[in-house]
């Protein structure tokens, strides 16, 4: 039977305890649990006892979880869910992706989650262009619209285009009800869902009336050139390849663009080529772009959408066997 060992992890306030335990020791459950060792709080600090290796993920993942307390003042399920996760996948969570974007408009904390996530903050960061590519839930959105609203907030950019190509299952905006506005607010709900998350709503709306946050088609951008902004164009698997240039050219001086997508689930009619993936292969090995893409791995969504997303990978895998 292979011995068991001690280690002790050095605390610099033994009062985080209670946060890293969790509420009635929910946390403390969960890591011994999944790992299998004994979590013991001393004096000196808290000791992790179990088999060697056990012990080895134990230490990395509590020293991981330190860190999201230190540097956030808080620990969500979440995150304790998906470094157990990672630490029983023999994979060591990166305490680089702690990497915050100040949003700071509703005191809500932001950032990524997942190696993949924290690549393609950082590609934002140090990139004009920034082409994210991947599976629902993976953040791709989500993380796009931080990035925007912190770029608002600092200064670096005064506005914020916001764009889609108003294409859902063969219907165009002409067969829509309403003005102009009211048409294609159904293609941006995600995008302003996630906005709703980041900003209040009366800021919201005044950034809009300011012209500050625009929201526009696609097919409405074509002549026009944005300087000083931060542009996103999400479910850019439904561009053609006409649009996807029309819209490449469109940066300006200062400005930003990120493309999100799924090249998996585009809507476009079969046999037209789908605009992202010619960016894919037409400009991998332009300076100045970069291509993130993102796997299942990288979903934070509910458990049961990673299992979805396999599910269907593995069937085209064995269709294109």
């Amino acid at each position: 039977m292979e011995h068991t060992v001690e280690h002790i992890i050095r605390l610099k306030d033994p009062n985080v305890l209670r946060q890293l335990f969790g509420s009635q020791d929910i946390n403390l459950k969960l890591v011994e649990q999944a790992l299998s060792v004994n979590l013991v709080a001393r004096r000196e600090g808290l000791k992790i006892i179990g088999k060697p290796e056990d012990v080895q993920k134990g230490c990395a993942l509590v020293t991981y979880l330190l860190e999201v307390i230190e540097k956030d003042g808080v620990l969500t399920r979440l995150e304790v869910d998906r470094a157990i996760k990672n630490a029983q996948g023999g994979i060591v969570s990166d305490a680089s992706c702690l990497d915050r974007i100040d949003v700071s408009l509703k005191g809500k904390i932001i950032g990524p989650k997942t190696p993949g996530q924290c690549e393609y903050v950082k590609a934002i960061r140090q990139y004009d262009i920034v082409f994210g590519i991947g599976p629902a839930g993976s953040g791709k959105t989500y993380l796009a619209m931080a990035m925007a609203a912190s770029a608002l907030k600092s200064g670096s950019v005064r506005r914020i285009i916001l764009t889609r190509p108003a294409l859902e299952a063969g219907e165009n905006l002409g067969f829509l009800p309403g003005d102009m506005a009211e048409k294609f607010s159904p293609y941006l709900r995600p995008l302003y869902d996630a906005l709703y998350d980041m900003m209040e709503a009366e800021r919201i709306e005044k950034y809009l009336e300011m012209g500050i946050l625009e929201m526009v088609p696609l097919a409405y951008m074509r002549g026009r050139t944005f300087n000083d902004a931060f542009i996103i164009l999400d479910e850019a698997q439904n561009c053609t390849g006409e649009q996807m240039k029309m819209f490449l050219t469109r940066l300006g001086f200062d400005s930003k663009t990120v493309i999100t997508g799924d090249i998996t689930q585009s809507d476009l009619p079969d046999g037209k080529p789908v605009g992202l993936s010619e960016a894919r292969d037409l400009l991998t090995e332009i300076e100045g772009i970069k291509f993130i893409y993102f796997t299942g791995e990288d979903v934070v969504r509910h458990d049961l959408v990673l299992k979805i997303i396999r599910a269907y990978e593995n069937r085209n895998k064995n269709i294109n066997a």
